[in-house]
């Protein structure tokens, strides 16, 4: 993939980033990248593969990361129809083991279905998948550990029942509903469940000594969907490109911004960390990071995108543990953003426009509270606090002369232009709520408004 150029500064500090991570993690090996717009414009590597530094087609293994791509398949298959996110799981996978059959689809994808954070023994990460040949084998008998919807429980035998619901519903193999509708289309022809050459070897580090372990690079059978893939730097860009923005080939992106809803509790007192449709959410540093973190033994792996600053970040390492990845990614993603922030398209008038709109815009108010809507391309709505603090949402505009809310407090709900004999817009309705041209500015505020209008002077 094409690489266009960062000024030399971005470049020395992004260098110094994954050098000093790579030293003081003692990592055999690090590579990374960086993208901007969908392409790459650095990669960087340290340390040595088989001898060599590793390269963008160096396979790793991206372990939880491999969550995401399942989503994917899962929302393909709840855009199709198939499902709803809604369904109890077993609705779908009838083999669905005790106690997961009443979780929903939409649970286990946030991780809020209350199942077990692992299986019962041995540890799957570094146990041949054979141990456990049935799907009733990935949750033990006691796997529902809190009661669904309550509270975010990251499960990785969750993603494996995920998994067999997206091979119950294809009727295929998942290697091969993964190949046929994500791979394929992507163009990432270097991620796969087994490793493929060249590929990096996976290893423990001494904790206080510099000599390595080699860790076993195990099939994981059934539980593959929660950790299983291998892939590459120059596959990884292409996943992230399509997180930014979607394809229509795999999923609109509309479908990835609600992925990108926060789905399940934040985790801790400060919004920092939490999980959408299988992706997890990061707040850094005011910078909104969604993708995954993953790990197997002897692997680390992040992928983040940044889709307001048209940025992403890739960063593997071939070791079990001593890297903050998540962090070193998201500081690739800040350093470019702070050294070369995104120049903005230019500002152009709208192609064409319907003159009936005109009468929507400008100023509006909800009871005493100002907002503002403005025009945007395809008749499409904004409508914003003025000033300060409030609500605000994206509207889309519907075929019946409406507008559907697609974001924050207003997401879901229609906004409608109420108009009087004459056709002259009297009022807005949005989600029952009265918009007027002036605060409590129409007899068509709810509850009515006193007679004697506004005053001044003490209550």
């Amino acid at each position: 993939m094409p690489e266009m150029d960062l000024l030399p500064a971005t470049r020395r500090a992004l260098l110094h980033r994954i050098a000093t991570a790579q030293a003081e993690g003692r990592a055999p090996s690090l590579v990374a990248a960086v993208l901007r717009d969908g392409s790459p414009v650095w990669t960087g590597a340290r340390g040595l593969v088989d001898g060599r530094p590793p390269t963008t087609d160096t396979q790793y293994r991206i372990g939880s990361l491999t969550k995401t791509f399942v989503a994917v398949l899962v929302l393909r298959l709840r855009d199709e129809g198939r499902l709803d996110l809604a369904d109890p799981l077993g609705t779908h996978l009838p083999a669905a083991p005790a106690g997961s059959a009443g979780v929903t689809v939409a649970q286990l994808l946030a991780h809020t279905a209350g199942l077990a954070s692992e299986t019962p023994a041995p540890w799957w990460e570094r146990t041949d998948g054979g141990v456990r040949p049935e799907l009733a084998d990935v949750l033990s008998a006691d796997g529902v550990k809190h009661p669904a919807g309550r509270l975010f429980h990251y499960s990785n035998p969750g993603f494996a029942l995920l998994g067999a619901l997206v091979e119950q519903l294809r009727g295929k193999p998942l290697e091969q509903v993964l190949a046929e509708e994500i791979l394929a289309p992507l163009g990432m022809t270097r991620t796969s469940l087994l490793p493929q050459a060249p590929h990096a070897g996976g290893w423990a580090v001494h904790p206080w000594a510099d000599v390595l372990l080699p860790e076993p690079a195990t099939d994981t059978g059934r539980m593959a969907p929660a950790g299983q893939l291998w892939s590459t730097v120059d596959d990884l860009c292409r996943f992230a490109a399509f997180l930014a923005k979607g394809d229509p080939a795999v999923l609109a992106e509309a479908t990835l911004t609600q992925m990108r809803t926060p789905a399940a509790p934040m985790d801790g007192p400060a919004w920092d960390l939490t999980y959408g449709l299988g992706l997890q959410l990061k707040n850094d540093h005011g910078r909104l990071l969604s993708g995954h973190t993953g790990s197997m033994p002897g692997f680390l792996c992040t992928l983040w995108v940044a889709p307001a600053d048209g940025l992403g970040g890739v960063v593997f390492a071939n070791t079990t543990s001593g890297i903050s990845i998540g962090g070193v990614c998201a500081d690739l993603v800040r350093i470019t953003a702070e050294h070369e922030p995104r120049i903005p398209d230019a500002w152009a008038p709208l192609p064409s426009y319907d003159p009936a709109l005109l009468d929507l815009v400008g100023p509006w108010y909800w009871g005493p509270g100002a907002l503002v809507i403005r025009l945007r391309a395809e008749g499409d709505l904004e409508l914003a606090p003025l000033p300060g603090p409030g609500r605000g949402s994206r509207l889309k505009a519907q075929a019946d002369g409406t507008w559907l809310g697609l974001d924050g407090y207003y997401a879901g709900e229609t906004l409608r232009a109420v108009r009087d004999a004459d056709g002259a817009v009297t009022h807005l309705d949005l989600g029952s709520f009265v918009l007027t041209r002036q605060p409590y500015g129409s007899d068509t505020v709810p509850g009515g408004v006193d007679p004697l209008g506004w005053r001044g002077g003490p209550a």
